[in-house]
């Protein structure tokens, strides 16, 4: 049995993972969805991104087995940090379309001017919460601004983890991470997978995505 920790993109909760999640449990499986602070029922004033990193270096701590990380789009960012604390207790990280930053990056940094101007017009309201795109799933909820502002911290230990994958969705337009899917894929030290969906992999692709994270079980 191998255990596995998913982390949603931003707006989603852990529920984005329900097909993945299922069919792992199916399978024998220990499966942690998270759902991170401020993107359930309740609100979480002063939600930063340091607070979901350590939210999940919380959920690694639990059991002394290693787990599998994975992260879809924000939760890159996530999965990173949390790896960083404690390389020891991840076996593989997982990146669905996700960010892979390097220390002193942001969302805000990484994303491009597109979504600059998303991030902005949805955080009019209160200048704390971003509002979810009209487009998503109506379980989305405002997303806390600052988790896509700050700037992680990194050692560089995560790269200790051995395995290391980057899941590309092939089939939209305008993705932020085109340029690090081609960089990665000429990296001996990442495994790399091109889907043809649009970016949540979670909900369109979950049985190639279930077969990738059964790779490293």
């Amino acid at each position: 049995m191998a255990r596995f920790i998913l982390v949603p993109g931003g707006w989603h909760g852990g529920w984005a993972f329900d097909a993945v999640g299922d069919a792992l449990l199916r399978q024998g499986h220990d499966v942690q969805a998270l759902t991170l602070s401020g993107l359930g029922d309740e609100p979480a004033s002063g939600t930063n991104l340091e607070r979901h990193i350590d939210e999940v270096v919380e959920a690694l701590r639990t059991r002394e087995t290693q787990a599998v990380l994975a992260g879809h789009s924000y939760g890159g960012m996530v999965i990173t940090g949390a790896a960083d604390q404690e390389p020891s207790l991840v076996r593989a990280i997982v990146y669905a379309d996700a960010y892979v930053p390097e220390h002193g990056e942001s969302v805000w940094a990484l994303a491009g001017p597109a979504y600059r101007e998303r991030f902005i017009m949805g955080a009019a309201a209160d200048g704390l919460n971003c509002a979810p795109p009209a487009h998503l799933d109506r379980r989305c909820r405002p997303h806390p601004i600052a988790t896509f502002l700050q700037a992680i911290a990194l050692t560089g230990n995560w790269r200790l983890v051995r395995s290391k994958a980057f899941i590309a969705a092939c089939g939209w337009e305008g993705s932020p991470f085109a340029d690090l899917y081609q960089r990665l894929q000429a990296d001996p030290g990442w495994a790399t997978h091109g889907l043809d969906c649009a970016h949540d992999i979670p909900r369109l692709a979950p049985e190639a995505l279930t077969k990738i994270l059964l790779g490293y079980a």
